[in-house]
């Protein structure tokens, strides 16, 4: 492949990373706001939330360096996705149980993106962006891990809660 068309993938890639962190965001700051009976999963969204800001910085970096920048249409289309789907879940009666399952699966999606961005970078010789992507690829991956260790214990305080009578509003 020439090295236009791999530089073209990987903007594209990289817009495409820059649009589903905002969707991120845009996912996580509704649950967030909405919290109350699991302080741990409020604690734990919140740094992924500070996180996720610095993964967008990230992409803006390695974007810049390109002389590129991301796509605010992308952005916008991405966000909005993601704020109606939080929206869905918050009518649900088990809402922190789909959220659960939600932020696992869009988590492992985003280490998907961010393992083919990887493999992109080291194809066409972006080394200056390994850095940042694998720091982004770090957090996503121990963010994860938290969501897939943490689940039993969230299903475990969702069934005690409705067992008590007791509201299981997130």
């Amino acid at each position: 492949m020439s090295d236009d068309k791999t530089r073209d993938i990987f903007v594209y890639g990289l817009r495409n990373a820059h649009a589903m962190e905002n969707q991120a965001l845009s996912i996580m700051k509704p649950q967030l706001e909405r919290i109350e009976n699991y302080p741990e999963v409020a604690a734990k969204l919140e740094q992924h939330i500070r996180e996720t800001e610095g993964q967008i910085q990230r992409l803006e970096d390695i974007l810049g360096g390109l002389a590129e920048s991301h796509s605010s249409l992308k952005d916008m289309a991405l966000s909005f996705t993601g704020a109606m789907a939080a929206m869905g879940h918050s009518m649900a009666g088990d809402e922190i149980l789909k959220n659960s399952f939600a932020n696992f699966a869009f988590e492992n999606f985003e280490i998907a993106a961010y393992k083919s961005l990887l493999t992109i970078a080291e194809e066409g010789g972006y080394t200056e962006a390994s850095t940042g992507l694998q720091a982004n690829l770090r957090e996503e991956q121990a963010m994860a891990v938290w969501l897939d260790e943490n689940l039993a214990n969230v299903t475990l305080k969702f069934l005690s809660l409705k067992e008590a009578g007791e509201t299981a509003k997130i």
